[in-house]
């Protein structure tokens, strides 16, 4: 034990910084230096460190798809075309029982396949949805629940900045990421429309029909959502299609991606100097937070390796006489307790370069790369609940921003079922690794 002291003290200051408020890459990279001093370690040695930060994130190739996945997401919030499909759908289902919620999630799964930008989902459909939900005797619990998962999924269904990061921390394809992670993304959003069907069917007064539609007015509703759903499915297409077929990298379709959403912002006609401005703006502010709390962890991670913390950890979870399934779930645990206080860029950075060769030394009957796409998966589903979790829940607050009259407990009871949906998922997917590595494997990917 007296050999894990130094890292065991630089988990417990960096718990410590982090619950100061100061920033997050700041805390990383200060602990990190601070114990390479205090342990002694050779002042040369921190070369290392500037040179994996050059190589590993300043010059990373892959990680310019980051600024274009989180630009094209800004910008196509800006061209109004998600606003118009939300209300096509709305319209078209809310003659139904349920109908405006059925909608919100189908909504849901098309903007994170097509802008990944969690803040953007949660807002935009909360302030389009909830009003009239809420006016129309929708239970603000179920509104707001449905309205804060559907937006984190995002954070799983490609292109995902999540899985960019996790395949550049994992060494493996970011393409088989993408196509890999279609399957869970689906998954929940089957388990969303099941639970809000089962909801439908044993509490209909909870979510009544809104209108009734005149049936002469159906087929141009109809006309009118095809239309809608024309150019996200284009840019949708245009991205994960290129990937898929192996016609383009992650950074040249997120190049795509974004002059695609340009594109659609342009014909939209809210392609201005302003609009641009302000997604070029926020894109920056985003990018420079991923890339300093990645040069942050990347020091950080160099001290705690030098110190013992790897051994510390494989130590940890490769106890003797447990599975590697316990292992597994061991670490799926312990982030998912993380996730209550900590965002999924530090948990990602901090956490998955320790424990991947934990998952290397673990045998589940697959292949090296098949076994950290799973993983990487599996972990993406996990840190997808600390969007919800309270008390840090970035969606919760992102919710509680535009409806300042629920109440915050309102919203933390209507996020709870589907985090129990969330983590269901993530046991299908620990039970049954094909659904997260089947389609790969069949695309030859």
């Amino acid at each position: 034990m007296s050999d894990f002291i130094w890292p065991l003290a630089m988990l417990l200051a960096l718990m410590a910084g982090i619950f100061s408020g100061y920033p997050v890459a700041f805390v990383l990279a200060g602990v990190g230096i601070l114990f390479s001093v205090i342990a002694d370690v050779p002042i040369l040695f921190l070369s290392l460190g500037v040179q994996r930060i050059f190589s590993g994130v300043l010059t990373n190739w892959l990680l310019i798809a980051i600024p274009l996945f989180v630009f094209m997401g800004l910008m196509l919030e800006r061209s109004g075309v998600a606003e118009r499909l939300l209300r096509s759908l709305a319209t078209l289902f809310r003659t139904l029982p349920g109908g405006y919620a059925f909608a919100v999630a189908l909504i849901g799964v098309i903007m994170a396949a097509s802008t990944g930008i969690i803040g953007a989902s949660v807002v935009l459909m909360g302030m389009m949805a909830l009003p009239p939900m809420l006016a129309n005797g929708y239970d603000a619990k179920i509104s707001t629940g449905l309205i804060a998962a559907s937006g984190t999924l995002g954070i799983l269904i490609p292109p995902s900045v999540m899985l960019i990061i996790l395949g550049d921390q994992l060494g493996i394809s970011v393409g088989s990421l993408f196509i890999g992670a279609v399957g869970p993304g689906l998954l929940l959003a089957v388990l969303y429309v099941a639970y809000l069907a089962f909801v439908v069917w044993r509490q209909p007064e909870r979510m009544p029909p809104i209108a009734q539609e005149p049936a002469s007015h159906l087929g141009e509703l109809a006309l009118r959502l095809v239309f809608d759903l024309m150019l996200p499915i284009i840019l949708i297409l245009s991205v994960l299609g290129t990937i898929v077929a192996g016609i383009a990298t992650p950074t040249e379709s997120a190049a795509i991606g974004a002059a695609g959403a340009m594109f659609l912002a342009l014909i939209s006609r809210r392609l201005d100097i302003t609009t641009l401005g302000r997604a070029l703006s926020d894109t920056t502010r985003t990018t420079a937070m991923i890339i300093f709390v990645m040069i942050g962890a990347t020091i950080f991670s160099l001290i705690f390796r030098k110190l013992g913390g790897d051994k510390m950890i494989l130590d940890l979870f490769l106890l003797e006489g447990i599975t590697p399934y316990a292992s597994f779930l061991l670490i799926m645990g312990v982030v998912f307790i993380l996730g209550f206080f900590l965002e999924w860029v530090e948990i990602t950075l901090v956490v998955v370069p320790i424990v991947a060769p934990v998952i290397l030394g673990l045998d589940f009957g697959l292949e090296k790369d098949a076994a950290l796409a799973w993983f990487a998966i599996a972990l993406a589903v996990n840190l997808q609940t600390s969007f919800l979790t309270p008390p840090f829940g970035y969606a919760l607050f992102y919710l509680r921003g535009i409806a300042p009259d629920i109440p915050i407990t309102t919203i933390y009871r209507g996020v709870m079922p589907f985090v129990g949906l969330q983590v269901l998922a993530l046991a299908l997917i620990i039970i049954f690794p094909g659904i997260a590595i089947w389609l790969p494997a069949y695309l030859g990917r």
